[in-house]
């Protein structure tokens, strides 16, 4: 657990100080394996480098580079050392680079080899990868360190939206939220925390890898860290590590279950616990992601960047009902309501929690959107409630569209086409319609050797679902575009049927 109030440390490692607490894989053939005591040390030696090189408590240090034990150490220093950390998405152009330096005004960053070439020049940096003396192992500077005591508001880390559809927003995260979301997940992780071994392979950047990977390590766990995710590297991890709780958004579970030859040599009978979150989760996915981990009890999580991880849990000593994500934690509010401003059984999810931004950095105009006087955050997620108090995820406000009159959440529309037994992933997008306002297009990819067309898709819509949801159009792919780690990318997608859509009128009239 935290010995302090301090996000980045120092950690009551107690009697696992040294049992391995990170194995981080980014040598695959030769993984670097760190003990609690270790970690604990590295991260002291980063933050006492950073202030001997005259960096000051309230500074900005920014992250940018792939996953790695280095990456953990110099988050976990900056914060002891009383700075912020800002790990933000290296697939950023340049110009994006350069806008989120200047909007958290960072004095320094840490980077890696193929990611240094994106920043300015002139920006001080520590990359990772150097022998020389702006390397990782030329900053530490062993021996003790004081953790800095933060107040009450004081920030530990901004994280960047993704900006998909602008510049991405920074949003400030407090010790103090983020201490109590990591305290509340650690109080729910299984007994005894040494025998769990957690898999990790979205970025660091994001906030649930982080929370996952600060998490497991302060919990007294070990953290199985991958540089990036690939499906067949991820399943390999969990037999080679016997990882024993996995987490990830549905898109690379998605990957993974269509990897049958790999299930079938591999063990993944370590797993115990597997997450899911951030998108829909349809039936089918669900089934397939059971049967791959037999042992192993699924769930679906929910957190936002901008109030915090935390929000739903399980009630203790009752089963979640399937594809719930739970009842609101303790010290959260919620609430749902619909396009009228009323409570509702199904509406946008308002939360307010402990670990609520006060706003984004530098757009209070931004800020008023989400953030209401009394605390509330509004999320743009759909959920119901059901009969029990149970919440599920039904989809993105902002993905929603209206045909004819009739709501439409892709998600919905998405899960009852993975329904088709010759269906592996779908992803519906609107296209503009004169008449109907919008209508659904579908991009599909089928199952491997599955002998499937346009009108088998549009049939089975038909079949089992209101005629206003079955996609006007059908488009096949051998893979979904990504935006983001596991996130399909809608923007381009919505582009693209726009286009093919704009063929086929052009082609009828």
């Amino acid at each position: 657990m935290l010995a302090t109030d301090n996000l980045g440390g120092p950690y009551d490692f107690g009697q696992s100080g040294d049992l391995i607490g990170l194995i981080d894989c980014r040598d695959w053939e030769a993984p670097g394996r760190y003990t609690h005591r270790e970690i604990d040390a590295v991260a002291n030696a980063c933050a006492r480098g950073l202030a001997a090189k005259g960096l000051k408590p309230g500074d900005a240090v920014g992250l940018m580079a792939a996953n790695s034990a280095e990456f953990l150490f110099a988050y976990m220093g900056v914060m002891r050392a009383g700075m912020i950390a800002v790990p933000f998405n290296y697939n950023f152009p340049p110009d994006t680079v350069a806008f989120i330096l200047e909007d958290s005004d960072i004095r320094h960053v840490f980077c890696d080899g193929p990611r240094r070439t994106k920043l300015p020049a002139g920006v001080p940096i520590t990359d990772f990868d150097s022998d020389g003396p702006d390397g990782f192992q030329a900053l530490l500077d062993p021996g003790p360190f004081a953790a800095a005591a933060p107040g009450p508001g004081d920030i530990a880390m901004t994280l960047y939206t993704s900006g998909s559809t602008g510049r991405p927003k920074g949003v400030p995260l407090s010790h103090r939220g983020q201490v109590w979301a990591m305290r509340t997940r650690i109080a729910g992780a299984p007994k005894p925390a040494a025998a769990e071994r957690v898999l990790a392979a979205a970025p660091l950047f994001h906030m649930n890898a982080l929370l996952t990977s600060v998490g497991a390590i302060a919990g007294g766990a070990c953290e199985v860290l991958l540089p990036e995710f690939d499906a067949k590297r991820y399943l390999e991890a969990i037999d080679r590590f016997d990882c024993t709780q996995i987490t990830s958004v549905p898109t690379m579970l998605a990957l993974c279950v269509a990897e049958p030859d790999a299930i079938a040599r591999l063990d993944l009978t370590s797993v115990h616990s597997v997450k899911m979150g951030s998108a829909p989760v349809s039936p089918k996915l669900w089934a397939q992601v059971k049967e791959t981990f037999p042992k192993a009890k699924v769930s679906n999580g929910y957190g936002t960047t901008e109030a915090g991880p935390i929000v739903f849990l399980p009630r203790p000593g009752e089963p979640l009902p399937e594809m719930s994500c739970g009842y609101p934690a303790k010290d959260v509010d919620v609430r749902l309501v619909d396009a009228s401003g009323a409570d509702a059984e199904e509406g946008e999810l308002w939360q307010r929690t402990p670990a609520t931004m006060q706003g984004y950095l530098n757009l209070p105009e931004k800020s008023a959107e989400v953030l209401t006087p009394d605390g509330w955050y509004i999320s743009g997620d759909v959920f119901r409630r059901d009969e029990n108090g149970a919440y599920f995820f039904v989809g993105r406000a902002d993905d929603m569209f209206v045909c004819g009159g009739e709501n439409i959440y892709p998600g919905e529309v998405e899960a009852l086409l993975v329904g088709h037994p010759d269906i592996v992933q779908a992803t519906v997008v609107p296209v503009p319609d004169e008449i109907k306002g919008a209508k659904p297009v579908a991009f599909v990819i089928a199952a491997p050797g599955a002998d499937i067309a346009e009108t088998d898709v549009k049939r089975h819509a038909l079949a089992n679902a209101p005629a206003f949801q079955h996609p006007r159009m059908v488009m096949f792919l051998d893979e979904m575009p990504l935006a983001g780690p596991g996130k399909v990318d809608r923007k381009g997608l919505t582009a693209r049927a726009e286009a093919a859509w704009r063929e086929i009128e052009a082609a009828e009239a």
